[in-house]
């Protein structure tokens, strides 16, 4: 069985987070813009009727390219993001000294909570260039040139707006996450020499990905509310609290579930193919390590069965 316990290198957690966010990112962006202009609309004039309406209308008006606006912000920092969360989810869990489901949600907890300190900043970035208008009038040339703007205008207290509200959709859906893909493996018998490996591990990590949205998906639509806020106008909200409460007046409770669908639809590809290419890509790279390590000591000899599958959440 896959055990959650073993110490890998901080060399291949980087690289193995850098390549599980490049797929993810490639995969799920177009979903994301979808669930970004579905969760700031203006319903008095609603421009989108639902997934499939903003999908059409995005590629009749923008083109597909239209779809990947704000790419470059998440395509850099999920980067890093992956790699800080993928190599602090396993050294607080080897921290915490036992492979259990309550330390899997701890140590995926404490992984989202740092990680918004590049996430955030990102995700204001990716929210304003998915919003922008479209043309020559833009008011962001790209992820940079709108970090720098939005500092000038209003300092560090503005990159870093929707902190608060980012830390408290983080912190627990990634304990959630990582919680998930553990309990799931362990159950499906995820074993090195499985044929259907991965099958199991795309259902694992697909299902983490759709668990860990649902969690804390309200909290996502007040962030990206708060972020967007005076983009197109005056500012409206005064923080977490008065953001709620405006909208759930004007709009009922169902404004915490605005761009739920297009979030789900991206949540399974996306995470499925996180979690499976940073799962192959440690075991690929732990049965290299092996092998040099047993060319190196006389009288060790490589696993010849192959390299054992590590899992993300044992880093």
């Amino acid at each position: 069985m896959i055990q959650g316990s073993v110490v890998l290198g901080r060399c291949q957690a980087a690289g193995s987070g850098c390549s599980g966010s490049v797929a993810g990112v490639l995969v799920g962006h177009p979903f994301d813009t979808v669930k970004v202009r579905l969760q700031v609309q203006n319903m008095e004039k609603p421009q989108y009727r639902g997934t499939l309406h903003c999908f059409q209308s995005i590629v009749k008006q923008e083109s597909v390219l239209g779809l990947y606006r704000g790419l470059g912000s998440p395509l850099m920092g999920l980067t890093f993001i992956n790699a800080l969360v993928f190599g602090v989810q396993g050294n607080t869990l080897r921290a915490l000294g036992q492979d259990s489901p309550l330390n899997q949600f701890l140590a995926g907890a404490a992984a989202g909570a740092i990680q918004c300190v590049i996430c955030c900043p990102m995700e204001l970035a990716k929210t304003r260039l998915q919003l922008q208008d479209a043309g020559p009038a833009r008011t962001y040339k790209g992820s940079l040139d709108c970090l720098v703007q939005i500092y000038r205008h209003e300092g560090l207290r503005g990159i870093n707006r929707g902190m608060v509200s980012t830390l408290l959709r983080e912190t627990p859906s990634f304990g959630v996450y990582f919680l998930t893909y553990d309990v799931l493996t362990r159950a499906m018998g995820c074993e090195p020499d499985d044929r259907l490996l991965v099958p199991k591990l795309l259902l694992a990590g697909g299902t983490s990905g759709i668990t860990s949205w649902l969690s804390t998906y309200p909290m996502d639509v007040v962030k990206s509310r708060l972020q967007a806020d005076g983009l197109q106008g005056a500012p409206r909200y005064h923080g977490i609290i008065d953001c709620m409460r405006q909208s759930y007046r004007a709009e009922g409770w169902q404004v915490f579930t605005r761009g739920l669908a297009s979030t789900l639809l991206r949540a399974f590809p996306v995470n499925a193919a996180t979690f499976t290419t940073v799962t192959v890509v440690l075991s690929y790279t732990r049965g290299g390590e092996a092998q040099l390590d047993s060319e190196a000591v006389p009288g060790t000899s490589a696993n010849p069965a192959g390299p054992a599958l590590a899992q993300p959440s044992s880093l």
